[in-house]
């Protein structure tokens, strides 16, 4: 029962730091690498090319045209755009309400799209056995129980179809999520306050967690998948492929 408290505690406060950030600057906390409020809408959504096909290279991932695609964590579509150009259609699920909207609004012509509210644990309400892909990146990094994490690859396995894969990126460095000394969270705050810097650097949904590939290993093969390669283990951007048995 605790753990279930736990959970449900957690997707609570995933949404409602989520949604904040997508009020605050949704582009900004979807790649933190272009300036804070200062928007380059050009240079955030050349850098969703980038990220896919830098993943693709890395994994050597094949997408078809034909691919039906769930991806995790979608945020305003940064990379769902890119997706789009390769696949048949693409399920974008994310847990915040406010960024699917920014999505929806930001996205009007990915007709092949479909935009869903996610429980941030599971892919509900995605059926089983209906993709032929899955795909996340920098998304369960910031997920604060690696337990939540390791129940998505449950339920990667649940919904690909036999033969389907499953690519995404995992932190497997500890450090990096670890609560920062006190004078650092002090001075964060207090240029976020003046306006100057953003907000929640040091809550539990940014800083996330670090998941054990062994474990996750585990878990894919349960579920009736196996890891086919690994990239960057032991670092905050590990990158997996994985393949559900047919």
């Amino acid at each position: 029962m605790s753990g279930e408290f736990t959970r449900e505690r957690s997707k609570e406060t995933m949404r409602e730091f989520w949604d904040a950030r997508a009020a605050e600057d949704a582009l900004y906390f979807v790649d933190n690498r272009i300036p804070y409020r200062g928007e380059n809408r050009d240079r955030f959504w050349d850098g969703g090319e980038e990220s896919l096909s830098y993943m693709q290279r890395e994994l050597g991932l094949e997408i078809a045209p034909t691919d039906d695609v769930v991806e995790i964590g979608c945020g305003v579509g940064r990379i769902t755009r890119a997706l789009a150009k390769r696949c048949r259609s693409v399920r974008a699920i994310d847990i915040s309400e406010e960024m699917l909207a920014r999505a929806r609004e930001l996205n009007p012509h990915l007709d092949s799209v479909e935009w869903i509210l996610g429980d941030g644990t599971s892919l509900k309400p995605i059926p089983d056995a209906s993709a032929d892909g899955c795909y996340s990146d920098v998304v369960f990094q910031h997920i604060p129980d690696p337990e939540i994490t390791l129940g998505y690859i449950d339920e990667i396995c649940r919904v690909l179809r036999p033969g389907g894969w499953a690519a995404f990126q995992i932190s497997n460095d500890a450090r990096v999520h670890r609560k920062r000394p006190l004078g650092e969270r002090l001075r964060a705050g207090a240029r976020a306050v003046l306006g100057r810097g953003p907000r929640g650097q040091h809550h539990p949904a940014w800083l996330g967690s670090a998941v054990d590939l062994e474990a996750l290993e585990a878990r894919a093969h349960a579920g009736g998948a196996d890891v086919e390669r690994v990239a960057n283990p032991g670092t905050q951007y590990c990158r997996v492929l994985l393949r559900r048995r047919g």
